[in-house]
């Protein structure tokens, strides 16, 4: 087929799709609440969570993951769509790890040398390389189901952004039982344990995402 004829039957398709962000929605809604029923099932809240709510670390800890885990659905949703330029999200989701790089070093200075490491391995640091990616998973499946529906022109990329997506929201409902709230721990386990949900997002993306 030539360019022209393939242009010419795109205009006058009239078949009406739903908007990705509803299709995302439709699909995350339910699988974020498996998560959520998975994770209050499996480990439960913290049961100090009213009185963290009120410290700087776990405040911090928190917004920190919702933040990726928005933004991360904003280049979701622009890479769901056949462009090859994923806009101005890439540069808001680097606001996330700029944010963590400054409560890492503000924390160095707080906490006494010596006491850095027990502070970063914390107390549950290979719960949260575990628990992450399993709370991550139905999210990632209903969300690479989604992305299959719509045509992303770099399927890997758009993967990996689903995956970090992922990790963001996994990473929300894991921060309600952590009890370990030091930037030093998030920056080392919570950044692993997204990784790993990113790498399996890629991966998949590169093979179930192709058109």
């Amino acid at each position: 087929m030539k360019t022209g004829e393939l242009v010419d039957l795109l205009a006058r398709d009239t078949t009406r799709h739903a908007a990705p962000g509803s299709t995302l929605l439709r699909a995350l809604v339910p699988a974020g609440v498996v998560s959520a029923i998975v994770m209050l099932w499996w480990i439960g809240l913290r049961p100090d969570l009213a009185a963290a709510l009120h410290t700087p670390r776990f405040d911090v800890k928190l917004l920190l993951n919702i933040a990726l885990w928005f933004a991360a659905t904003g280049l979701v949703l622009r890479l769901s769509r056949p462009v090859d330029h994923p806009g101005i999200w890439p540069a808001v989701l680097w606001v996330v790890p700029c944010a963590l790089l400054v409560g890492v070093i503000l924390e160095l200075f707080i906490v006494p040398r010596g006491q850095w490491w027990s502070v970063a391995h914390g107390t549950n640091s290979t719960w949260c390389l575990r628990l992450i990616p399993a709370l991550a998973l139905a999210p990632l499946v209903a969300t690479l189901w989604m992305l299959r529906r719509a045509a992303p022109a770099r399927p890997a990329l758009a993967g990996a952004a689903a995956g970090l997506m992922c990790s963001g929201l996994a990473g929300t409902l894991y921060a309600l039982h952590c009890p370990d709230d030091s930037p030093l721990f998030v920056g080392i386990w919570y950044v692993l344990a997204a990784a790993i949900v990113t790498l399996a997002g890629a991966l998949c993306g590169a093979r179930l995402l192709r058109w």
